[in-house]
């Protein structure tokens, strides 16, 4: 086979005009016009407005390449598009070769009698969105009002990421382009459209079955010889195996002794095996774990549970959304997704969920979490909206699906199909969705439970499907209840309610939650000029696409906190905000493990510099709740609950070794006197949460609550510590004492040391570098009377340190 790459230099222009610009494929619209200056930036103050008006146009996209004369006297020349985006008319010299109008999907097309021997020009001429969706006319004449905050109506009437014409965090500016791969093949021999592997396992034993299946139509009646090579996690060869395929398909049978088998991380190890398949020169390579992967819904004393359940053992899933991690898809790189993962697992994840409202992410997304052990929800790409199910549209969306499913399913880390987000709940409970006409309804069953899961089992009859998230049992069932199936709890924060609100609930499966916060100054500085730096002005509003969300912000800082006294103090403290609503759900949800077996917040990124859901800004850095994260998601974390007059500690074990735990509880005046203290050391056995300690508030603080606070030290077998308080009153009503607080840092090879110290009680501290960033072995800590030591690798700074770090504590604030 041959294959003609058409990545690299195309030249782009706007139909009607004159002027051409370079741009690199995988690219699109934004690219180019960004890095050619056409554009001013479009995240920055409001050009977001000028940079979505480029989208009534169309654009085309042109390059030349070279075919040799001998490639045309192949049986077959096709053109392979792995990512067009969206409204696509493809002309090779001069002669329309297809229309295009799904950006999920990968289309290949019989380009032969188009191409010439030497040079052949190829066009490709994006057509404008917004002229489609608003001039679509629905299929039966109906219409659909829109239905969802921050988007843009009529983006349900086309097959491109949902978020691109904005929502609730993101910008509306849908960018147009060729954004993934695309080449030209030719070839003679049949190629291979799918290898679909089946794992028996038995006691020291997987049987490992790959079905190879060649593609229909270039096979035309051919068959080919197959050969696989099985290679084990140390590289070397387990065994080769051959066989001729009839009627296009062959299997070949392997048996591994002894399998090392693929965990989550945090239960186990990560072995990948590598599968070589190939037939008469053409190859694919696959790497595979091997594991049993589905989801729990057996009953018990309290309905029925939803868990993930991988090798026999089920497990809490902690984790967050994911969305995508730009609004130029053309610049999120492998590079850049493997920091996202890392970060991920670095504060404990275990689970990511793929939400539908972006795209499938490319395939080392998944490569990266086979290797970091991090399970993948994955929803297909359908988010809040109400959808005209025509004919056409039902076989694109099953294309899109067999698409998708093909490409993904090996890979170990793939936990679930989910069908949509948030639609189920919707036509039942948002008023944005009453008042459309019922056969809207009948639609969304036949998408959701008919066409999507059939097209699914036509390539996965393994790994399980859930028809809409959250969901109880499909088909609007029961759709709120909190004893089947998952949630999405949004009455912290959409509807006000405190953050102990999350303790009145006790759900099967958490799978969205969130509390906003601004990003950290540095970020908020990248977009504004110091005259918008108010929350309230126009460029803040602009860069807050939750109504009224600023001002939701402050309303919560008032329960808790006293008004900052400047805008740098107002970001720091909501970003605190943010980290205790998180960590006081996911606390709780931990301490129900059993009846609760998964909470994923909303949400760990951005897709632009914005005010947000997310605990990883647009840049990378860690607002306060991803380092909150890497302790309440820790494998045995320990938490502290104040209720009344009395303390609990509580200790959560999510791996499968039991361990040891120690806490020390004190109750402290914030001039670091103990009133008193109690001490504990438990095991805590595998897979549960318990009570490990508690300690009464003594009436010498129980008079002077505003002065008092618990402090619990949790320490566990492997000598991490980790210090929790709690005070005794609202922080706003606490009498803290200035706190000052001693920093001195130390130098070493491949880190700093920065040493902490206070002589009173100091919540929240947070270490800044002033220049630069870079990720801390800890941040945003209380300082209770015993010196700290927080560490920052050098290999995590993005820049050498010049000019030290900034230290403040809630005290700072007012």
């Amino acid at each position: 086979m041959k294959t003609i790459d058409l990545c690299g230099i195309w030249s782009l222009k706007a139909v009607g005009e004159d002027k051409s610009y370079p741009v690199t494929v995988p690219g699109s619209v934004l690219s180019c016009y960004i890095e050619n200056g056409v554009i001013d930036d479009p995240f920055y103050r409001d050009n977001e407005y000028a940079a979505n008006e480029l989208f009534w146009k169309d654009y085309e996209f042109v390059r030349s390449f070279d075919v040799p004369e001998e490639e045309l006297t192949k049986r077959s020349c096709e053109l392979v598009c792995h990512g067009l985006d969206t409204l696509c008319d493809i002309f090779i010299n001069g002669s329309k070769v297809a229309e295009t109008d799904n950006m999920h999907r990968t289309y290949i097309f019989d380009v032969k009698k188009c191409l010439r021997a030497g040079e052949n020009v190829i066009k490709i001429v994006c057509r404008s969105v917004h002229k489609y969706r608003t001039e679509y006319v629905d299929s039966r004449g109906r219409e659909i009002h829109n239905v969802q905050e921050g988007g843009t109506k009529g983006n349900e009437y086309i097959r491109k990421a949902h978020s691109m014409f904005g929502w609730d965090w993101g910008p509306a500016i849908p960018d147009a382009g060729i954004w993934r791969d695309i080449e030209v093949r030719c070839h003679n021999e049949p190629v291979i459209d799918e290898v679909i592997f089946h794992q028996e396992h038995n006691e020291n034993l997987v049987a490992l079955r790959a079905e190879v299946r060649l593609d229909e139509k270039s096979r035309a009646g051919l068959e080919s010889h197959v050969e696989v090579c099985l290679t084990g996690p140390d590289g070397r060869v387990i065994e080769k195996t051959g066989a001729d395929t009839e009627n296009g398909r062959c299997c070949l049978d392997f048996e591994i002794a002894n399998p090392s088998l693929w965990w989550p991380v945090g239960l186990g190890e990560q072995p990948l095996y590598t599968v070589k398949v190939s037939a008469d020169g053409y190859e694919k390579s696959y790497r595979i774990g091997l594991r049993t992967l589905t989801v729990s819904q057996d009953k018990d004393e309290w309905g029925s549970e939803f868990c993930f359940i991988v090798n026999g053992v089920k497990f809490f899933s902690m984790g967050a959304n994911y969305i995508p991690e730009d609004v130029v898809y053309s610049r999120i790189t492998k590079e850049r997704t493997r920091k996202l993962i890392e970060d991920a697992v670095r504060a404990n994840y275990n689970t990511l969920r793929v939400w539908g409202g972006g795209y499938y992410p490319w395939d080392e997304f998944y490569d990266i979490c086979d290797e970091m052990g991090v399970v993948v929800w994955q929803d297909f790409m359908f988010a809040c909206n109400v959808y005209d199910v025509s004919e056409h549209f039902a076989e694109n969306v099953a294309a899109e699906v067999r698409d998708n499913v093909k490409r993904l399913r090996h890979h170990a880390s793939l936990g679930l199909w989910c069908g949509n987000n948030e639609i189920e709940s919707a036509w039942a409970c948002w008023d944005s969705f009453k008042g459309h006409d019922p056969s809207f309804i009948d639609d969304y069953l036949h998408l959701f439970e008919d066409v999507i899961p059939r097209a699914l089992r036509e390539c996965d009859d393994v790994t399980f499907y859930w028809p809409s998230s959250p969901s109880s049992y499909g088909s609007f069932k029961d759709v709120e209840s909190e004893d089947v199936g998952d949630v999405h709890y949004w009455k912290v924060w959409h509807g006000f309610l405190p953050f102990d609100d999350y303790r009145k609930h006790f759900f099967r499966f958490c799978s969205e939650f969130g509390f906003q916060s601004f990003p950290l100054e540095k970020t908020v500085d990248s977009y504004t000029l110091p005259e918008d730096r108010n929350v309230f002005s126009e460029i803040m509003e602009s860069h807050q696409k939750n109504s009224s969300a600023n001002g939701k912000i402050l309303a919560y800082l008032a329960q808790n906190f006293l008004y900052p006294k400047d805008f740098s103090s107002l970001l720091y403290v909501s970003q605190i905000l943010q980290a205790v609503a998180m960590k006081t759900g996911v606390e709780h949800f931990r301490r129900n493990r059993g009846r609760c077996m998964g909470a994923l917040y909303w949400q760990i990124n951005d897709n632009w510099p914005v005010a947000s859901w997310a605990s990883i800004d647009y840049y990378g850095r860690w607002k306060a709740c991803q380092y909150y994260a890497a302790d309440f998601y820790a494998p045995l974390a320990g938490s502290l609950l104040v209720e009344k007059n009395n303390a609990t500690a509580w200790a959560a074990n999510e791996s499968r070794t039991d361990r040891t735990m120690k806490v020390v509880m004190s109750v402290k005046s914030v001039d670091l006197r103990t009133l008193a203290t109690a001490e504990y050391e438990v095991k805590v056995p595998a897979f549960t949460s318990l009570q490990i300690g508690q300690i009464e508030i003594p009436e010498s603080a129980a008079d002077v609550k505003s002065k008092c606070f618990v402090e619990a030290v949790f320490t566990d077998d492997s000598g991490r510590m980790r210090v929790e308080a709690e005070p005794l009153k609202l922080y706003k009503h606490m009498k803290l004492e200035k706190a000052e607080i001693e920093c001195q840092v130390t130098e070493l090879n491949d880190r700093y040391e920065y040493h902490l110290s206070s002589k009173s009680f100091a919540p929240f501290t947070e270490l800044v570098l002033k220049e630069g960033d870079g990720i801390f072995s800890e941040n945003y800590i209380h300082l209770t009377g015993t010196d700290r030591v927080i560490t920052l690798m050098k290999a995590d700074m993005s820049e050498p340190c010049k000019s030290g770090v900034e230290v403040r504590s809630l005290q700072d604030t007012y």
